[in-house]
């Protein structure tokens, strides 16, 4: 997932006190799984937070966004945009905004109920 870092890489790049410091929590993050150690020193093992996006300080699922977009374009289609007559149109356009409020619904609830981080 990128190239290994070591130790004192490590150190620098945090600022931290003492490599025996970023060792520490190198090993924690190997023990959590999101880390490997290879002979050339540590790896990303897992990428952290893929499928959630930071609002302000809020971490969503990125479905949520798609999710939100389409309730809208249902809400505008079916409150503000209805015709007086029901359409083939209008009932095919409704349809597939329905469809991929569910799907973007579904998706959201899964990614945040897994909390796959």
């Amino acid at each position: 997932m990128g190239k290994p870092v070591g130790v004192r890489e490590v150190q620098k790049a945090l600022n931290l006190s003492s490599p025996r410091l970023a060792s520490y929590h190198l090993e924690k993050l190997e023990e959590a799984g999101l880390l490997k150690q290879t002979s050339q020193g540590f790896i990303v093992d897992k990428l952290v937070l893929e499928n959630f996006v930071r609002l302000y300080r809020l971490l969503v699922p990125k479905y949520f966004l798609y999710f939100a977009f389409f309730a809208a374009a249902m809400l505008f289609q079916v409150i503000l945009f209805k015709p007086f007559e029901i359409t083939r149109d209008y009932l095919f356009s409704t349809t597939i905004l329905a469809i991929a409020t569910a799907y973007f619904g579904y998706e959201t609830v899964v990614t945040f109920l897994k909390k796959e981080i």
